[in-house]
């Protein structure tokens, strides 16, 4: 039996680990979705802020602002915001997701401090945001001493028609920035080599925004750089976005019904472990699984179930925490290829390993915060796994006590879903199970 054992990396093995699972990132990760020109492209993910090649004096200033690593977003959108040729992007993204830092350092890379006119325009819904981005630019910026920026914003700096200004960086409102590009002539916007809208949502419900913003898009150059963000991305945004992005990558969040909708959740009542692994013997034993991830919460439990299910006959792999990276990523890419049919881990989010197989995950315990409270986000990453792409997925939850009950019926309650009792005695309804992935 092949034993790895895997806890939360550290970054340069994460890093390290991506390159050997040859940076490839499924293009719905549990809770970004990811639609591009070229499906077919590989898309990379990035898990440290080294990685990206920044200028050092950029670098400084993301340490400095005290970002360790990038946030969700950040990680997926950052490689193609700082790609070559530059890429188009739409972004569903709420606040304090890192999105703002993600833009800023976009524009930041894209800036020749020597040429002294406005190469970079961003865009916000009202006067208070567009100093919050100012704020993040000037802390972001605080190492790249010529770096100049400005306000375009009603009852902000006085400008005088056909006097050109040399700030790099202009934010602003729609109408001030409009005035200021087409009636005063004060800065060109061919000359603009990254354009930021912020808050989409908020844009197309202010009076004239609207129009305003797709008029400054307008005078824009060809191989300008269009980036927009929104927190919400119904169809009337949709259709706002695409008028101003064109040919976009486009990142949306997917929302946790949607990712539950085709997931099946069960628990299954024991009071014991060896209870708990006569269940698991059932309902293998019972139907045909394609691939499956059993998560523990300890590397005890991990191993005793790990041994239990290859005397039963099972191809099982391992994960936990002290392995080298190297045997991780040898086990994930034996459970990538269908080697081992069945994965037990302990690592809350077991991240990198996203198999198009999984049809089944079994939470052999429920997963608690630090606190014992039910982590809810960590549930829906775990059981996300499966009924990926369109697909009938199976989530079989272990409850082995009031308290786990209790963490269950708080899960329950969050995503709003019944989880259905299964009794794994019951043979009729262990092999109706096989009709629900």
């Amino acid at each position: 039996m092949h034993h790895v054992l895997i806890s939360d990396p550290d970054l340069a093995d994460n890093s390290l680990l991506n390159k050997m699972l040859r940076s490839e990132l499924v293009n719905c990760t549990s809770d970004l979705e990811v639609l591009r020109k070229d499906p077919n492209s590989p898309l990379y993910s990035v898990k440290s802020f080294e990685a990206l090649s920044l200028k050092p004096e950029i670098l400084k200033g993301v340490y400095g602002m005290g970002f360790n690593a990038p946030s969700k977003i950040q990680e997926t959108a950052l490689p193609s915001l700082l790609a070559e040729p530059p890429q188009n992007m739409i972004a569903q993204s709420q606040s304090g997701t890192g999105k703002t830092a993600a833009f800023v350092l976009t524009m930041l890379s894209r800036v020749d401090t020597s040429l002294n006119y406005p190469q970079c325009l961003c865009l916000a819904p009202t006067y208070e945001l567009a100093l919050q981005i100012g704020h993040v630019v000037e802390q972001m910026s605080k190492y790249m001493t010529s770096l100049r920026m400005v306000y375009a914003v009603r009852g902000g700096m006085r400008v005088t028609r056909g006097q050109l200004i040399d700030p790099h960086i202009v934010i602003g409102t729609p109408g001030t920035v409009l005035d200021w590009s087409t009636k005063f002539k004060v800065f060109d916007l061919k000359k603009i080599r990254v354009f930021v809208l912020d808050e989409a949502d908020v844009m197309i419900a202010t009076q004239g925004h609207q129009d305003q913003s797709i008029r400054v898009q307008r005078g824009l150059s060809k191989d300008c750089q269009m980036l927009l963000f929104s927190a919400t991305y119904d169809s009337q945004v949709m259709k706002f976005a695409q008028a101003v992005v064109p040919d976009p990558i486009v990142i949306r969040l997917r929302r946790e019904e949607e990712s539950l909708k085709n997931i099946k959740q069960f628990f299954i009542r024991c009071s014991s472990l060896q209870e708990k692994f006569h269940a698991l013997s059932n309902i293998y034993g019972a139907i045909s699984i394609g691939q499956s991830m059993i998560f523990c919460h300890t590397r005890k439990a991990a191993s005793w179930l790990a041994e239990q299910m290859t005397r039963q006959g099972h191809a099982v792999g391992m994960l936990s925490g002290e392995l080298a990276v190297e045997q991780r990523a040898a086990v994930i890419e034996r459970f990538r290829s269908a080697k081992e049919k069945v994965l037990i881990t302990t690592n809350v989010s077991a991240r990198g390993i996203d198999v198009e197989q999984v049809t089944v995950v079994v939470n052999f315990d429920l997963p608690v915060n630090m606190k014992g409270e039910a982590d809810c986000e960590t549930y829906l990453h775990r059981i996300g796994r499966t009924g990926r792409f369109g697909k009938r997925g199976l989530a079989i939850n272990m409850v082995d006590g009031s308290r786990s009950m209790a963490i269950m019926q708080v899960i329950e309650r969050h995503f709003e879903r019944t989880i259905q009792k299964l009794d794994p005695d019951d043979i009729d309804q262990v092999e109706a199970l096989e009709e629900d992935s």
